[in-house]
């Protein structure tokens, strides 16, 4: 009999377990995750943007072959999965340069930027009537959002960074992760 107990208390706490992790993920605040994927592209974007074309790296076995020659190859260091991997872990402490942007038209929500970058120029700052500034704690609720999506999605960034094909933002957050759906409406930088 006791067995049956402590096999049922189980069976009881792995269901009840199991329905807390699929309602915690199915609570996930689409708008906030679909601008934390966004900007999470958006940045690493920008950065591999800034890194010089010619500048390449070895990448390879660093063994010898039977004919004493070493088999490497040179890929360009912009796109790297080293680059890449280096831009993803600080990719989230920009999250405090955006902020919710509510559509002055379509009263459509997301985070975009606020702060203009660093190179950028007096034109790169936006009308900043739209934007609804709640804080630290809305810029929190972003940056934990996006630290989630790097945690569950950084082979499928490496990896769609990587080959450089168009429309990254597309595939990632609308196909690859569902938090985005398809709209009709542009959408210009975050």
């Amino acid at each position: 009999m006791a067995i049956t107990m402590a096999s049922w208390i189980f069976h009881m706490y792995v269901m009840v377990l199991s329905t807390f992790i699929s309602c915690s993920q199915s609570k996930r605040d689409k708008v906030l995750y679909c601008s934390a994927c966004k900007a999470i592209v958006d940045e690493l974007t920008y950065s591999i943007s800034q890194v010089d074309p010619k500048t390449t790296i070895n990448v390879g076995s660093f063994r010898l072959n039977p004919d004493g020659t070493m088999t490497d190859k040179k890929v360009p260091f912009a796109r790297s999965e080293s680059h890449l991997s280096e831009l993803l872990d600080g990719v989230c402490n920009s999250m405090s340069d955006y902020a919710l942007y509510i559509d002055p038209d379509t009263h459509h929500k997301q985070y975009r930027r606020f702060a203009p970058r660093v190179s950028g120029s007096s034109e790169d700052f936006p009308d900043f009537k739209n934007f609804k500034f709640d804080g630290p704690e809305a810029s929190n609720n972003l940056k934990f959002a996006c630290e989630t999506l790097v945690e569950e999605l950084e082979d499928d960034i490496i990896s769609l960074l990587g080959r450089d094909e168009g429309d990254v933002q597309k595939k990632l957050c609308n196909r690859v992760s569902d938090y985005c759906e398809d709209d009709s409406q542009p959408n210009d930088e975050l």
